[in-house]
């Protein structure tokens, strides 16, 4: 298995688990938790939709997402909104939150590379200076 294979599932499971655990911020019916759930769900679904079509948008308002660094300070930011009152919803934010410091590690480890979702967002940012 490629190594941009690995990356995708990884983000897919972290879109499944952000998507989940902004489902159990429904189960505590206050304003406060309800707005997070939906933000959960919106951001889940985004990440979800990165791995399979790049809006022509995304390289240029939200190009944090196409590095290491970015992405991983997205899911520790998202790993602490996910954090609430019940267990389920903990363990998808510790989840989250770690897969997220992994990807922070990983934009100082020079031996891997970007997946090539990443690298074509990177091409088409340079094509736009012509």
């Amino acid at each position: 298995m490629e190594l941009s294979d690995i990356f995708r599932i990884v983000n897919l499971a972290v879109a499944a688990i952000t998507v989940l655990g902004g489902v159990t911020h429904f189960f505590s019916v206050t304003i406060q938790s309800i707005v997070i759930g939906i933000y959960m769900l919106v951001f889940g679904l985004s990440i979800a939709l990165l791995e399979f079509q790049i809006p022509p948008q995304v390289p240029r308002y939200a190009s944090f997402l196409f590095s290491f660094i970015g992405r991983g300070v997205l899911y520790v930011f998202l790993g602490t909104l996910l954090l609430g009152d019940w267990a389920l919803s903990n363990i998808a934010g510790t989840i989250v939150g770690a897969v997220g410091l992994g990807y922070v590690v990983l934009e100082f480890v020079p031996s891997i590379e970007p997946p090539s979702n990443m690298r074509e967002a990177d091409a088409g940012w340079g094509a736009e200076q012509v």
